[in-house]
Parts: C-alpha cells; sequence; structure tokens
C-alpha cells in the first residue's frame, strides 16, 4: 500500500515540471521590442551612471563588487 502511495507521489513530482517553457505561440510576445532587457535607453544610462558613481563599486553591472568606500 505504502509503495503505492510514495510510486503515485514520485510520478506526480516528477511530471510536475513537464510543461516548463515557452510555447510556440507565446514567442510573439517576447520578441516585441519592449520586451528586451535594454530597451530603454535613458533607463540604461541612468543606471550606468548609479553604477558608476558608487564609492567602491567595481564593474558595474556586469561584475560584482560593491562596499561602503570608507577605507
Amino acid at each position: 500500500m505504502n509503495r503505492t502511495i510514495i510510486s503515485i507521489v514520485i510520478a506526480i513530482s516528477l511530471s510536475a515540471c513537464s510543461s516548463l517553457g515557452v510555447e510556440p505561440w507565446e514567442k510573439d510576445q517576447l520578441a516585441r521590442a519592449d520586451m528586451a532587457l535594454d530597451s530603454e535607453k535613458l533607463d540604461l544610462a541612468l543606471d550606468d551612471h548609479i553604477y558608476f558613481s558608487k564609492e567602491g563599486s567595481s564593474g558595474g553591472r556586469s561584475l560584482a563588487g560593491g562596499g561602503c568606500g570608507c577605507n
């Protein structure tokens, strides 16, 4: 009895992730220009200025860094 229940639970848990992903008819929404990560040029410029101006930061958005800068 327990083995049957455990087998059913395992089968259900393994099939739960089988429907993840983007369907072909949903890809048109992701291909829109406003869905791009760099679609807002002004926001990118402001973010770059903030990361550049922070004390103790290194690398901006692309590399890890940070700190208070109070050496």
